[in-house]
């Protein structure tokens, strides 16, 4: 996984809406990049809603926020619509971003083990290194501990 001080892998992903969102488009600015198991999920709309609702506290310090996981835009124009969600939520169906992150491993639950999406978020600097990574993210507090590490860049 990525850690403080490595440069983050560029991407374009397809996003909700249609089009497509690329990390260059960002470039010069902070971007927090999240990463999550599924979309409509408890854990995964909790963290979705939150970072929505702290939307303009981190445009006010210039930053955009991506959500990405391996569900289709289909699934995230749902899940966007159903908890009317502001962030930007990126398809990456194939699993190569999520690689190049590290965020895709052996996970396990209730005894089985299966491969899935760590839940993590980097923040990324305006010099495209990643300033801060949170590896293992538990979802409460965390959108405002990402605020504070923005806040401190």
């Amino acid at each position: 996984m990525l850690s403080s001080g490595d440069t983050a892998p560029g991407f374009t992903l397809p996003r909700d809406g249609g089009g497509e969102v690329s990390l260059s488009d960002f470039a010069g600015k902070p971007v927090v990049v999240y990463f999550y198991p599924r979309d409509d999920t408890p854990g995964c709309t909790t963290e979705a809603v939150e970072f929505s609702a702290n939307l303009g506290a981190f445009e006010a310090l210039g930053a955009a926020v991506i959500g990405i996981s391996k569900d289709s835009v289909k699934s995230h124009d749902k899940f966007r619509d159903k908890h009317g969600l502001g962030v930007i939520l990126a398809s990456d169906e194939n699993g190569d971003t999520c690689e190049r992150y590290g965020v895709w491993g052996e996970k396990s639950m209730y005894g089985k083990t299966f491969m899935g999406i760590t839940r993590a978020t980097f923040l990324i600097g305006p010099d495209g290194k990643v300033a801060r990574a949170w590896p293992k993210v538990k979802v409460a507090g965390h959108v405002a501990e990402v605020l504070d590490a923005l806040r401190a860049l």
